[in-house]
């Protein structure tokens, strides 16, 4: 229904401020019965449909007049659904209300939940933070520790220290808590949020606990963040035959420094010294990596480079000795390129914390209660039950309202029935627990479809949507009224349409022919010369062609458009039937074509165009009918139109 309605009617409108001066956006430019245009309509319209204001500057009087036809006839028809009772309407009004409740709560969390997090994400993710911290278990122990760290850090404690002491992290530990440089999108949502709360030098005040355990977190650095940098290296291994030497590492590295200094090719001397066989002969190239993809050091350098070309000092790591040269880097992203990227990322991070605090918004907003008593009732008569199965001690309950909100109630049985149809919880045994977590989840449902169904009283944009909808249903019925069902379709009329317009319905020049399509060049040319001493066109094909599925076809395409390929068009400049082309050159191998007969234009009989006829003949019919019926309208209406005010749309007074 949704893709008919858009098909029909691209113009079904969402209503945006015009930016036009209340007294030039008041210009009455059409009236009709008591109804009027205003300038401010029109513009809305115009604007919606063209791409916007600044388009809609740009085009021509003409253009502006054509849509002010159309948008007359479409207000007459609203006015005639409006005439004809169509707010009354049992079946529109359901689909509206289905329409506003599904989409509704697409719309709800994707302006309050997705996408006001997703561009804090996007900003975050501009920058990369430098983070160390102290990591303790989960447990009151833990926290107490936490808790007075963070109080010796406050009062001067060296951090560092106390995280090789006191921290859980193995990894950061050792480094005085230095997990490296991190950006939005990696972490807990709780650690990011506070660690992008800090400034450089300064530890968050508050102990953060996470599903890891209990963090006092430091920020030592923020930077803008480059996603990816191109880079080569030359590495000089520790080890040399087996055995460890650095001494001989660290002379080898001094010579190829000292080389470079003085003017040699990077890449040369990465072929000829580097001990990394991934690069070498690839001049040392890396190709694009990020910044967690190399060893700690490795990385620190390399994203320390500031210009294409510079080269670094000498670089340790656990592999030995490097020089790293930046050849490219990756600049962020824009905010649409990474759009998909930064939902996954939320979705797995932070989409349910946040779903869950809106769920816990509503219930107060809307007076949320849970029936105790029908939650015990649904526990005790339980037994062994599982999600799926029949119970007949809960058809005694299934009346009893399990939970309320204002404006609604679920009772036992919707709930039940509700929790059937999930098939994640499908054989699931309906334990408290279970209940509680189906309860939690089916009543945050519940509460998010109830203030979908309140969005069009307090956010304008829904509003209009949703009145962009209703017009859409009223005007499909309409030309479903009007036109299509008055559409009568028989033999007589279509024999006596195509009569009066069969030059329309032609086949084009189409030719019959064999093919001979081989891979080589040779091969061909064998053909070809046995086609010259006399063998069978149609035997050779069934025997060579090597085109999928023609052997058993002898070659035979059958009638074909001239123009549908180079193969007709080839057979079609060929005299006679039997006669044949000289091999040429056709998708990746080579042919050879025999004409078997034309077929020069002309006029497909009714049988052969019927299919085009009554598509034709509908077209034709729905035309005429929809010109009918604007004409009543306009002979009940009389509607006027003021083209001179239209030089005045989209300029301000």
């Amino acid at each position: 229904m949704l893709l008919r309605i858009a098909a029909l009617f691209t113009f079904v409108l969402a209503f945006i401020f015009s930016s036009c001066a209340p007294e030039n956006s008041q210009i009455v430019l059409a009236d009709f019965g008591n109804q009027k245009i205003t300038m401010k309509d029109f513009e809305n319209a115009y604007a919606n449909n063209s791409g916007g204001v600044e388009v809609a500057k740009k085009d021509s009087l003409s253009k502006l007049k054509n849509f002010l036809n159309l948008y007359v006839d479409f207000r007459m028809k609203l006015r005639d659904a409006e005439i004809r009772g169509f707010d009354q309407d049992s079946s529109m009004q359901k689909e509206l209300l289905d329409y506003k409740k599904k989409v509704g709560v697409s719309y709800l969390l994707e302006t309050q939940l997705v996408d006001p997090a997703i561009h804090q994400l996007y900003d975050r993710r501009k920058w990369e933070i430098r983070v160390s911290h102290i990591m303790l278990k989960l447990s009151p122990d833990g926290k107490k520790l936490a808790d007075e760290l963070l109080d010796s850090v406050k009062n001067g404690a060296d951090f560092a220290s106390l995280a090789k002491k006191y921290s859980t992290d193995r990894f950061s530990a050792p480094a005085g808590g230095d997990i490296f440089y991190i950006t939005a999108g990696m972490l807990p949502s709780e650690f990011e949020d506070a660690a992008y709360a800090t400034e450089p030098g300064h530890v968050y005040p508050e102990v953060v606990q996470t599903k890891y355990g209990y963090h006092i977190i430091k920020v030592v650095d923020k930077r803008l963040r480059v996603p990816e940098i191109r880079a080569s290296h030359i590495l000089i291994s520790f080890s040399s035959h087996g055995k460890i030497d650095s001494a001989a590492a660290k002379a080898r590295v001094d010579t190829v420094m000292q080389k470079l200094k003085a003017g040699a090719d990077f890449a040369a001397l990465a072929k000829e010294y580097s001990d990394d066989p991934g690069s070498k002969q690839q001049g040392g190239d890396l190709g694009f990596f990020n910044i967690y993809t190399m060893v700690r050091p490795f990385a620190e350098a390399a994203f320390s480079l500031k210009n294409i070309g510079d080269i670094s000092g000498i670089v340790q790591s656990q592999y030995g000795y490097h020089i790293i040269k930046l050849t490219g880097r990756k600049p962020i992203p824009t905010f649409d390129e990474d759009k998909e990227n930064l939902k996954k990322m939320y979705k797995n991070q932070r989409y349910q914390i946040q779903y869950d605090s809106l769920a816990d918004r509503l219930r107060k907003k809307y007076d949320y209660k849970l029936n105790k008593d029908a939650f015990d009732a649904i526990v005790a008569n339980t037994d062994t039950t599982k999600v799926g199965e029949q119970n007949p001690k809960y058809d005694k309950i299934k009346g009893d309202v399990l939970y309320t909100f204002t404006g609604g109630s679920v009772t036992i049985g919707e709930f039940l029935d509700n929790a059937y149809k999930r098939f994640e919880y499908n054989g699931r045994q309906i334990t408290p627990d279970f209940l509680n977590q189906a309860v939690k989840q089916i009543s945050a449902e519940s509460l998010i479809e109830a203030d979908a169904m309140n969005l069009d009283k307090d956010d304008p944009k829904f509003a209009d949507l949703m009145e962009n909808y209703k017009d859409g249903i009223y005007i499909f019925k309409l030309q479903e009224d009007e036109v299509w069902n008055k559409i009568k379709v028989d033999s007589t009329d279509l024999s006596n349409y195509y009569g009066k317009t069969k030059d329309n319905y032609r086949w084009p020049d189409r030719v019959n022919f064999g093919e001979i399509f081989a891979g080589s060049d040779s091969a061909i040319t064998q053909y070809y010369e046995l086609l010259k001493q006399g063998a069978n066109f149609d035997s050779l094909a069934a025997k060579s062609t090597e085109r999928p599925g023609y052997k058993e076809k002898n070659g035979i395409w059958g009638l074909q458009d001239v123009n549908s390929s180079d193969l007709a068009s080839h057979a079609f400049k060929l005299s006679n039937p039997g006669d044949f082309s000289k091999p040429f050159a056709y998708e990746n191998g080579f042919s050879i074509v025999e004409l078997i007969s034309k077929d020069p234009s002309h006029v497909k009989s009714f049988d052969e165009a019927k299919a085009e006829v009554s598509g034709a003949f509908q077209e034709a019919e729905s035309k005429q009918l929809e010109k009918d019926y604007i004409d009543r309208l306009d002979n009940l209406y009389h509607p006027k139109i003021y083209y001179n005010e239209l030089d005045k749309a989209f300029k301000s007074n």
